[in-house]
């Protein structure tokens, strides 16, 4: 009896390295575009961050030279009259406006001269946007002040809540960032248009315990508290990857 043996098939096999090789290039090339894209939106809010902040700084100066008085600062009474619009804040019940800088009063009316600045920058056209200049607590849906690209409020004002090498910190004013923003790029924003350290310079760190602006984790003045390290002097905290942090534009 003669047993034949059959052939095997080729119906099945294995992958070949070419194939292998083939497969490994396209997962490195999605691989790298992917990267290559979540950097590029990553840079282009830094830039943002640095664009809108400076925005606001040449608005207000902007309405300063034209108007000789400080937005927010101006009565809405003599704001009308200025502007030629109906302009509704500050109110009369204000008694830091008119003395001639942007205060953040303590108590209810912290945030009266700061949206009232909003309302009045607007209405005179130094922006494309309409603020009714309320005197409330900024949130991400009442339309108060402008959102950063991380959907938080930006305020402008008054404080010595931000890390200096002297304590307490001089008053100064200044436009917060805003939070929300990780730590990474807020580095990147300092390192681009100072000198990337959060205790000097013209780009600081707020503090997290922040009050004027209502600090703390529903606040808009302060962030998370590891941001910053404990070197001396202090550097971001690229390590700890903070996804909420906030930094003042000192004018």
């Amino acid at each position: 009896m003669i047993l034949i043996q059959s052939k095997p098939t080729n119906d099945e096999h294995g992958f070949t390295l070419v194939e292998v090789a083939v497969v490994l290039v396209v997962v490195a090339l999605l691989l790298g575009g992917f990267l290559k894209g979540q950097e590029l939106i990553h840079s282009s809010r830094v830039r943002t961050l640095a664009e809108t902040s400076a925005a606001v700084r040449t608005a207000y100066l902007g309405f300063i030279d034209r108007y000789n008085t400080i937005p927010g600062d101006w009565n809405a009474a003599a704001a009308t009259l200025g502007l030629g619009v109906t302009v509704d804040n500050p109110s009369a019940s204000i008694t830091t406006s008119d003395n001639g800088r942007l205060d953040n009063p303590a108590g209810a009316n912290v945030y009266a001269e700061p949206n009232a600045m909003w309302e009045q920058i607007a209405k005179a056209n130094f922006i494309e946007a309409n603020y009714p200049g309320t005197n409330a607590v900024p949130t991400q849906n009442n339309g108060l002040t402008p959102l950063n690209v991380f959907s938080a409020p930006i305020n402008v004002g008054s404080t010595n809540e931000y890390l200096d090498v002297a304590s307490p910190a001089p008053v100064r004013l200044h436009v917060y960032v805003g939070r929300f923003v990780p730590v990474s790029s807020i580095r990147e924003l300092d390192v681009k248009i100072d000198d990337g350290l959060p205790q000097s310079g013209g780009v600081r760190a707020t503090i997290p315990t922040a009050t004027i602006f209502t600090g703390g984790p529903s606040g808009w003045g302060g962030m998370d508290a590891n941001c910053v390290d404990s070197a001396s002097p202090p550097n971001w905290n690229v390590t700890a990857d903070s996804q909420d942090c906030n930094a003042v534009l000192i004018f």
